[in-house]
């Protein structure tokens, strides 16, 4: 078959009869083109053919024939390119390839028409709904189409240079150049691919390999314990070779009885999940810290696992006000879904050994602690195992630690002594790549005659598989001031896959509970949601936010209405911990006259290479052209996990440091006229200690707990259809307490993604599986809903920068806080709306309907 690609013709052979997502990818080494879905739902593989965009995973690659086709390689230079840069409508960047083909496509459909006039969200969200950003960077991507459109990107650079941009690889991201570890095709390299249990629970009694060679993923007692869990793994020159040689694989299973009900696992009844206290310890963890609190086991139930504070007075109160002055007490049963992250990238690592040393390329949000894991299971010097991530296609928490395609990667290379892939498919990924525990939360909650908080209880379940470790009534501890409360949360321990920290682990779902009750709270007392709130808690930052709040013009406009289309408003209120990595370091090289900046962290669209390069910038007083920042290995000096909000408040003060000590080592002065001849110095410098130091007073898995809480109101705005049951989100209003704001850009866009995902906690994200087998029913991008870019509300970020004096740089991390009180805003705007209370996540359309019938 005869075709053009980006101006160049290609004869390619088509007897197998590939996709062009194959092709393009594979064959001709166009890897902007990415493969997501596989169903032509989220668009990262879009291309265009003659000019028309078309999902290349769904295109027979025969269909290309005698066709013009045009990647975003051959979109170099396009106004769209440049002003996805320029507007930062990027995070991680995996779907901007995408992106960008799909809008520079509507860009001409749209200049032939219009000329140059700015399109509307409406008709830029009807062009792109075929596109997803897991990373929720919508705002930016309005932004960018919009200007492009209007021409303010129509002239390029006179200087040849890229146009500045607010992220440093942007330039990289939008034309396809950036490469990721599913992108990496090194010489002679094999694709492996994993042997999966189709049993919730069995003991494995042999493999059958035959003439493939595999390797063992069995835990030490050879019992899987829910469907999609590695068994082995296989390798072959290519992915269709590799699934055959598995499929020859035999594995002989003693299938025993599973635990496939959570409301059985409450009761501590059912077949075990974890037959003895060896097994227990095994168990993965659905929080940061799983068994940092011991909790007692009973049967399949664990807990609880308790933060309370004066108990005994919180249940005495409870139950007096439940007898003499019932309007005070506020109860309900509150549930939520499972979650998944579903990063467009998925899991992915490419493992090779070479001279005793293990390479490993790998998708992670820590590459420093990934390096150290793989030499203490594989029996390496840590000194002998180099980790890279350089681009990461997202994470949201489940990329930590030695996931299976890693431990996959590695024995398969050293059983082959060749590289090997392993890169999970969508329905893996789904399945096994984690997500946030569903739960089932029950709250008590009472008013005293002054309508001050006087008790509140908050018992939850949390229901992630085989997992442990879920945190969410223990977050209760830190709202709303000192009144007792009792706390618990207990694990129900099931045959099904295991969750894992998700963005804010188990702060969302809190507040999904606590907030929805203390808005009903102000509606028993007759107050102001906003002032109860802020009546209720002592923190003055989060005071400058609730007056912002009530200040707003959406807060006091008109609500609700009797018609099909009802307007409602809701405010949701949330805190969080500051989390540093207390030992993270800079190195600072001269090199040529460029001061090159390195350091063990990984930027999964957080923008960590954007701030270590603007901090030493700016404390050198060079212009940034003058250096550059080298992140994601593994072999230089320490640097923090992508994750608890600890990377920018670890790093920003670090790279001060390191400016600092290189400013001293060139003598000071004028030091961009000194770097020509000051080749070869190095220097490191190391996070300064917070004044007044930290809460604790040691490091748990590269975590201390600082001094002071962020804070986050958000007020949202919602339309309700009440003839479809349809909820609407018009507007968020977001305020954040973070202290000062390292980089105002990056910060906004991390902010509005955290709404987005929010969003689609509330509104679509539900994780099923099957009650008979366990196996997982959403194992793809139809069936399991995201967010889509019609989904977005209108999203304002504002800034209080005040508050964290005391920390070097004077600013925290604020990609989890700025999630956590979105969800309960919109079920408050929908009760505002309505009058009914969703105590069910998501807020389902049948559940809306249902509730609202007479």
């Amino acid at each position: 078959m005869e075709f053009e690609v980006n101006g160049t013709r290609h004869v390619v052979d088509v007897d197998d009869d590939p996709t062009a997502v194959e092709v393009v990818r594979d064959r001709l080494g166009l890897t902007g083109t990415k493969l997501v879905c596989a169903g032509g739902v989220c668009g990262a593989c879009t291309i265009q053919v003659d000019g028309e965009p078309r999902v290349s995973c769904l295109t027979p690659a025969v269909g290309l024939a005698g066709r013009r086709v045009t990647t975003v390689e051959g979109l170099a230079g396009h106004p769209i390119g440049r002003a996805f840069a320029g507007e930062d409508a990027l995070q991680c960047g995996y779907c901007t390839p995408g992106f960008v083909v799909g809008a520079a496509a509507f860009f001409e459909r749209w200049r032939a028409a219009h000329g140059r006039t700015r399109p509307g969200r409406e008709q830029i969200a009807d062009a792109l709904a075929g596109h997803l950003c897991r990373c929720g960077a919508y705002e930016g991507i309005f932004d960018a189409v919009a200007a492009a459109c209007a021409g303010d990107y129509d002239n390029a650079p006179t200087d040849g240079q890229a146009p500045a941009a607010p992220r440093t690889e942007a330039p990289e991201k939008t034309d396809g150049s950036a490469r990721y570890t599913t992108d990496l095709r090194p010489e002679g390299l094999l694709e492996g691919v994993i042997i999966r249990s189709p049993h919730a629970h069995a003991h494995v009694r042999s493999l059958e390999a035959g003439d493939v060679p595999l390797v063992p993923l069995l835990p030490p007692d050879g019992v899987v314990r829910y469907v999609g869990q590695p068994v082995a793994a296989v390798a072959a020159p290519d992915r269709a070779s590799a699934r055959a040689a598995a499929a020859r694989v035999r594995v002989d299973y003693e299938v025993l009885p599973a635990a496939l009900d959570a409301r059985q696992a409450r009761t501590g009844e059912g077949p075990p999940v974890y037959e003895d206290k060896a097994a227990r310890k095994r168990a993965p963890g659905s929080g940061e810290t799983p068994q940092l609190v011991p909790a007692r086991w009973r049967g399949n139930l664990r807990g609880p696992s308790a933060m309370s504070k004066r108990p005994a007075t919180a249940v005495r109160r409870i139950t007096e006000a439940r007898r003499s002055t019932p309007e005070r007490v506020v109860e309900g049963l509150y549930t939520t879904a499972a979650q998944t992250h579903t990063p467009l990238e998925p899991h992915a690592c490419l493992a090779r050994w070479s001279d005793g040393t293990l390479h490993l390329e790998v998708s992670t949000q820590s590459v420093k602690r990934t390096a150290e894991l793989a030499a203490e299971r594989f029996g390496v010097p840590v000194e002998r195992v180099v980790a890279r991530a350089v681009h990461v296609g997202g994470g949201f928490g489940c990329k930590m630690g030695l996931t299976s395609d890693v431990v996959a990667a590695v024995e398969l290379a050293r059983l082959h002594g060749a590289p090997v892939r392993v890169v999970l498919d969508r329905d893996e990924e789904l399945t096994d790549g984690g997500y946030r525990p569903g739960t089932r939360i029950r709250l008590a909650m009472v008013a005293d005659e002054a309508g001050d908080l006087s008790a509140l209880a908050m018992d939850a379940d949390n229901d992630g598989g085989v997992s442990i470790g879920g945190t969410v009534a223990a977050l209760a501890r830190f709202m709303y001031g000192k009144a007792p409360r009792r706390l618990r949360d207990f694990d129900t321990v099931t045959h099904r896959p295991p969750g894992a920290p998700f963005r804010g682990p188990g702060g969302p779902t809190m507040c999904w509970a606590l907030e929805q009750a203390v808005d009903e709270m102000a509606h028993r007392l007759g107050q102001d949601p906003i002032a109860l709130r802020r009546r209720w808690d002592g923190n003055p930052k989060r005071h400058a936010l609730y007056d912002r709040a009530a200040s707003l013009p959406v807060w006091s406009g008109p609500r609700g209405g009797t018609g099909r289309f009802r307007r409602g408003v809701g405010v949701a209120a949330a805190n969080w911990m500051y989390f540093l990595d207390p030992v993270t370091e800079v190195e600072l090289t001269v090199e040529d006259g460029i001061v090159v900046a390195r350091c063990a962290v990984q930027d999964m669209g957080t923008g960590s290479r954007t701030v270590l390069r603007r901090a030493v910038a700016a404390g050198l007083g060079v212009p940034e052209a003058r250096v550059r920042a080298e992140v994601g290995r593994s072999d230089t000096v320490h640097g923090p996990t992508s994750g608890g909000s600890r990377t920018t408040p670890s790093l920003a003060p670090a790279a001060a440091d390191a400016a600092d000590r290189l400013r001293d080592a060139l003598g000071g002065g004028d030091i961009a006229a000194r770097l020509d001849t000051a080749h070869g110095v190095r220097v490191t410098g190391r996070r300064p200690r917070d004044r007044r130091g930290f809460v604790t007073p040691f490091t748990m898995g590269g975590i201390v707990i600082g001094r002071g809480f962020t804070g986050s109101v958000q007020v949202a705005e919602v339309e309700v259809d009440t003839r479809l049951g349809r909820v609407r989100p018009l507007s968020v209003w977001s305020g954040i307490a973070a202290g000062r704001i390292h980089e105002d850009r990056l910060a906004r866009s991390q902010c509005q993604g955290a709404v987005v995902q929010g969003v689609g906690y509330a509104l679509f994200e539900e994780r099923r599986t099957d009650p008979v087998t366990g196996r997982v029913l959403t194992e793809n991008m139809e069936d399991y809903r995201i967010p889509g870019i019609g989904d977005t509300p209108e999203i304002t970020i504002h800034f209080h920068q005040e508050g964290f004096d005391h920390v070097p740089g004077g600013g925290v991390g604020l990609g989890e806080i700025a999630t956590l009180p979105t969800a309960a805003s919109l079920a408050n705007a929908v009760h505002d709306a309505t009058g009914w209370r969703p105590y069910d996540m998501p807020i389902r359309p049948d559940r809306l309907l249902e509730g609202l019938a007479p």
